[in-house]
């Protein structure tokens, strides 16, 4: 790899790592604020939208120029429109539901080894049903260590459950979220998918689905929204920081990441995120870290290196 390449990659590496690890912990802290969850991924929705949705209509746009008949839909996603509402259903609206909600109720030491952590056993199980794939025995062996460690930390919580703890509902949302954005990553596969034109898409497709929908529910208080009573800067710091950084500046560095590194070694590094923003949330948010939630980390660590190296496959995108 070339040094000016190699220092991109290495920028980019960085940049990703950064974001990844906080979102989980800005995640959780702002769902602490002002904003309920339809709030912030409203507000994640539009602002990737002032950036993705006029770049989606340039790509379209140009394409027509040059007289190619490449699929579109509305004119601004750059995929076809059954492209676009599945992967927009999962890697859109499902994924952002699911993970706001649950850290409402869950720690983000406990989203950081269910969100992230949990992708390569929902990628790899969603593999073997729509991509025929088979898994080595290395791989198994490494689904059984993330299995085992979202185990001890999910699982510590469900039985705090009868004592009347509800943080096993923000446990089993991020299972849920986690498991959208491994459907996501599936199909991007399936369909030889572009990954920024996938960004895109989902961007476009949730702005259109969502947002009139979410707006409409607000306005006749079925949904929680606390937009007229949030902030303004708070409003206007979620849709910078879950729209433009989490969605759109992430979503670059990571392809540049890939690019540079390749996907094994790029999944090696990102393996570093649950760790990270684990700890990070204890120094920052001062919250625990037990017994049973290191032992999850380390388990879902080694068993995504373990995975990576028996695999030697592409590397899944992770949640931004």
């Amino acid at each position: 790899m070339p040094m000016n390449s190699r220092a991109v990659g290495i920028a980019a590496a960085v940049a990703t790592i950064a974001i990844w690890t906080a979102f989980i912990v800005v995640a959780r802290a702002m769902a602490l604020k002002s904003l309920s969850p339809w709030d912030i991924l409203f507000c994640r929705i539009l602002g990737a939208s002032l950036v993705l949705v006029p770049w989606g209509w340039w790509i379209v746009r140009r394409r027509r120029a040059a007289g190619g008949a490449a699929p579109s839909w509305l004119g601004v996603s750059p995929l076809g429109a059954r492209v676009t509402t599945v992967c927009g259903l999962f890697g859109g609206i499902g994924y952002g539901v699911f993970a706001y909600a649950g850290f409402v109720h869950a720690p983000a030491a406990h989203g950081s080894v269910l969100l992230p952590g949990m992708l390569p056993l929902w990628t790899a199980l969603l593999s073997v049903v729509l991509l025929h794939e088979r898994l080595a025995a290395g791989r198994v062996l490494a689904l059984a260590m993330i299995l085992g460690g979202g185990a001890l930390v999910g699982g510590a919580s469900l039985l705090r459950a009868f004592d009347g703890g509800d943080v096993w509902k923000g446990d089993l949302m991020f299972l849920v979220a986690s498991a959208c954005w491994s459907t996501y990553t599936v199909l991007m596969r399936r369909e030889r998918l572009d990954p920024v034109e996938a960004t895109i898409a989902i961007t476009v497709f949730a702005l259109v689905a969502y947002v009139p929908v979410y707006a409409g529910l607000a306005l006749a208080g079925v949904v929680d929204s606390r937009l007229a009573s949030a902030p303004a800067g708070e409003i206007l710091f979620q849709a910078l920081w879950q729209g433009i950084g989490s969605v759109v500046i992430s979503g670059i560095t990571f392809a540049t990441m890939v690019r540079s590194f390749g996907p094994v070694r790029t999944t090696m590094l990102t393996a570093l995120v649950p760790g990270l923003s684990a700890l990070t949330a204890v120094a920052v948010l001062g919250e625990p870290l037990g017994l049973a939630l290191i032992g999850g980390l380390a388990l879902v660590t080694a068993g995504i290196l373990v995975g990576v190296r028996a695999a030697r496959a592409p590397a899944p995108a992770v949640p931004r």
